[in-house]
């Protein structure tokens, strides 16, 4: 599958980058993709082969971030929820990382269906993504 994705992003003259992380068989960074030029990961899960995931990290402004982590249990819980619910809302697969010192919300696109993961279809989810990472962005900005 990686060999594909490859020759598809070499194809579309995308930028990208292979990214070491022993919980995926393979990770790639994209660097600019889809409609708002933003970085996608694409990747497959090592514990569940034949699954592609492809993903985009939409990062807490600092003063978000130092509010979140003020946040007692409950409110963190009620915060995450608000993300999910959101994010459920616009179809997307979320979580809450934190990476480099920073918070962020990664969604997601599942391509779990491995008769039809072809070019289209991954371009399809790369641009689905760079919505969804632009809506949940914005929904941080207004709500947070």
């Amino acid at each position: 599958m990686r060999d594909n994705v490859e020759r598809w992003l070499t194809h579309e003259s995308h930028s990208f980058e292979s990214i070491k992380n022993p919980e995926n068989s393979f990770q790639i960074l994209v660097k600019h993709a889809g409609p708002y030029g933003i970085p996608v990961e694409i990747f497959e899960p090592k514990s569940q082969p034949g699954i592609l995931v492809i993903g985009a990290k939409a990062v807490m402004k600092n003063n978000q971030i130092a509010r979140y982590l003020g946040f007692s249990e409950d409110e963190k819980a009620r915060f995450e929820k608000k993300i999910a619910d959101f994010c459920n809302s616009i179809q997307a697969i979320s979580r809450i990382i934190t990476e480099d010192g920073k918070q962020k919300v990664g969604v997601f696109v599942v391509l779990d269906d491995k008769e039809s993961i072809n070019q289209q279809t991954v371009f399809d989810a790369i641009n689905r993504v760079s919505e969804l990472h632009e809506k949940t962005s914005r929904f941080l900005m207004k709500t947070f």
